[in-house]
């Protein structure tokens, strides 16, 4: 997902998303609605959180993070 995406969700919930990098705004987005924040946390592609509309991109941001 796009940043530009992510900073509208923000906004549609009344986060302020300035000087936040993505992965933080994210994970401020999980907690406001009362989830987990645990966005690039999917170590080894293991999530159990299946209806997360983060989870491709978290699988994403997690391989790459595995990686680096």
């Amino acid at each position: 997902m796009k940043i530009a995406e992510v900073r509208g969700i923000a906004k549609s919930h009344g986060i302020k998303h300035d000087n936040l990098f993505k992965t933080e705004l994210i994970k401020t987005i999980q907690m406001k609605e009362g989830n987990f924040d645990c966005y690039g946390t999917a170590y080894g592609g293991v999530c159990n959180q299946t209806g997360c509309c983060w989870r491709d991109d978290c699988f994403e941001v997690s391989r790459l993070q595995e990686k680096a």
